[in-house]
């Protein structure tokens, strides 16, 4: 059996949770492999919305075991927060949330030098989200972190004093102000979530569910444009979050990935500082954004906004090796008579259809094709049937420019508003 990957085409906020929710029952497991709480997955079930940051978004189907992968960089306190509110409303964790033991632990002590790197940069910032990863994936890359096992060894605790006297020797330049006895304290009682969760070797347990014919969904987090080595760098996240991350971050071979299902929306946004040759400073943009409501699920800082762009998709289609194409938020852009798409950069004087090695210096143009709006009028039912003509164009317009099919259809928040337009590989049970 094969793991098929789920994964954002942009920067982030594509609708993954919502859609690997709705993907969930076909699947016996659904597993992260990258990021950390910096994620914010969004479901809207039965009228009531769920972000999730560290636990998968298959976690609302009590039959489906869900794993937390060793590329994961988890923070305990955010953890036990997440654990606390499912559990209140009734989901037993016990039975299906599994954690890998080579996972590495998010210190307090990383969220105050992820605070005081970034504001050293000033007018340089990136737009971390301050959640302790950069500096969490430093520490696993230079082979000093902890992991969730060393939480279950007898000398737990002398590692954590070394790592910890480590960081707070390189803070003392910065002074920064915070109360580390409180944030410990949390972290410390953050950790007794994970003793009491079930802790695997992961690459293990998943190698024996592939063999037994168990079918895995692999759950990105941010979008492929903050990939570290392929994003638009240095305004990218810490990890790879493009599909080969996904044996790096839950320890499967190539040979085993099958299906690569991309999202992406009917529009583009990005959260914080980077390149956005598309984006939008004006009224539309203004619109888009209301319409959209796109204010981070993780931070509430407003998104920036603007029109798809064509040539940044192709590029995450190509790393990514996509086969099948899925589009959200359509319904946004109800409100517009006319769509805009970036077909091509125009740079230096000349039209081309790949991105420059760093986007971040290029003086891009982007050129536009303009196609027809398709009002207010949808179905809400889930169905093909009755889509505006107009919409279903859209999608064609996609297909040919892309060379994927679009197999499912975004024009709601709710799980009964997505359509599947073809009948989807991935579905199969």
């Amino acid at each position: 059996m094969k793991v098929d990957v789920l994964l954002g085409l942009q920067w982030g906020d594509e609708g993954k949770g919502k859609i690997v929710d709705y993907l969930a029952p076909n699947y016996k497991v659904v597993a992260r492999f990258q990021g950390g709480p910096n994620a914010g997955h969004t479901l809207k079930i039965n009228g009531q919305k769920f972000v999730l940051h560290t636990i998968p978004s298959g976690i609302f189907h009590g039959h489906i075991m869900n794993l937390i992968g060793n590329g994961v960089v988890l923070d305990p306190v955010t953890f036990r927060r997440e654990v606390e509110h499912l559990e209140s409303l009734g989901l037993q964790l016990q039975h299906n949330l599994l954690l890998s033991l080579r996972a590495n632990l998010i210190l307090p002590t990383h969220r105050l030098l992820d605070a005081a790197s970034e504001a050293a940069k000033g007018k340089d910032k990136i737009g971390s989200t301050l959640k302790g990863i950069g500096p969490a994936y430093m520490d696993k890359t230079g082979r000093n972190g902890l992991r969730i096992g060393d939480v279950l060894a007898p000398d737990f605790d002398r590692r954590y004093r070394a790592l910890k006297e480590k960081h707070l020797r390189l803070l003392d330049a910065f002074k920064p102000e915070a109360d580390l006895g409180t944030m410990e304290k949390e972290w410390m009682e953050g950790l007794e979530t994970l003793r009491r969760l079930p802790c695997v070797n992961a690459e293990y347990y998943l190698h024996e569910a592939l063999n037994k014919g168990h079918r895995v969904l692999a759950e990105g987090a941010q979008g492929s444009m903050l990939d570290i080595d392929f994003g638009t760098y240095p305004f990218v996240t810490s990890s790879n979050t493009i599909s080969a991350a996904a044996c790096t971050g839950l320890g499967v071979a190539p040979s085993r990935i099958g299906h690569v299902l991309g999202i992406t929306k009917a529009y583009c946004t990005r959260v914080g500082g980077g390149p956005f040759p598309t984006e939008l400073h004006d009224e539309t943009g203004e619109r888009m954004r209301k319409e959209g409501q796109e204010f981070g699920a993780t931070t509430g800082r407003p998104r920036r906004c603007g029109w798809l762009d064509l040539p940044a998709l192709r590029y995450t289609m190509m790393l990514n090796g996509v086969d099948q194409l899925i589009v959200t938020k359509a319904d946004v852009l109800n409100i517009f008579e006319d769509i805009q798409v970036c077909t091509s950069y125009r740079i230096q004087g000349k039209e081309q259809q790949e991105l420059p090695f760093d986007l971040c210096r290029e003086e891009v143009e982007p050129v536009y094709t303009r196609l027809p709006g398709w009002g207010g009028n949808y179905p809400r039912s889930g169905k093909k049937a009755g889509l505006p003509a107009a919409l279903q164009e859209y999608m064609l317009f996609l297909e040919k420019q892309t060379g994927v099919a679009v197999t499912m259809l975004s024009v709601g928040p709710e799980r009964e508003q997505l359509i599947e337009l073809v009948a989807a590989a991935s579905t199969a049970v």
